[in-house]
């Protein structure tokens, strides 16, 4: 698996673990859940437990089809890779067009907005973008061309 596909997997992981702590009662990294919903969710109250563990488990089934174990066939890997860059992406292309708000079902406040341009919008477009790199693990270099060969064969 290449670095940048490590990095996406342990990124999603994380923000997976993250979502877990949320749905326990944490306010990590903020002093309230109040002052977290407004940052993370753009809400006065974060979603209940159980939407915090749904999106917990998707990150973290998303780091897995990143990460693509070896036992899970290529082409059903790269399928999964696909799907998850394509819910990410358009989770990037919301943020930084500020439409979060219509995807979500609710009003997203001032603060959410600012914080979903500048970071959550072009986080999720990185990670999109991560979850896309091949695995050069195993993978054969192009084969060189001789010296002085036309690069046409067969004459």
């Amino acid at each position: 698996m290449s670095a940048v596909r490590t990095v996406t997997a342990t990124a999603l992981g994380g923000i997976g673990a993250i979502h877990v702590a949320w749905g326990l009662g944490s306010a990590f990294p903020l002093g309230d859940r109040n002052d977290l919903a407004d940052a993370v969710a753009g809400r006065r109250d974060l979603p209940g437990r159980t939407e915090s563990f749904a999106v917990a488990g998707l990150l973290s089934a998303a780091a897995t089809v990143v990460a693509a174990p070896a036992f899970v066939p290529r082409p059903i890997a790269t399928l999964g890779r696909l799907g998850v860059a394509a819910v990410l992406a358009t989770r990037g292309v919301l943020g930084v067009t500020n439409r979060t708000g219509r995807a979500v079902g609710w009003a997203t406040t001032p603060r959410f907005d600012r914080l979903d341009r500048r970071y959550y919008g072009p986080l999720c477009l990185a990670l999109a973008a991560g979850s896309l790199t091949r695995s050069q693990v195993g993978a054969s270099p192009p084969a060189a061309r001789p010296p002085g060969r036309p690069w046409r064969t067969g004459r």
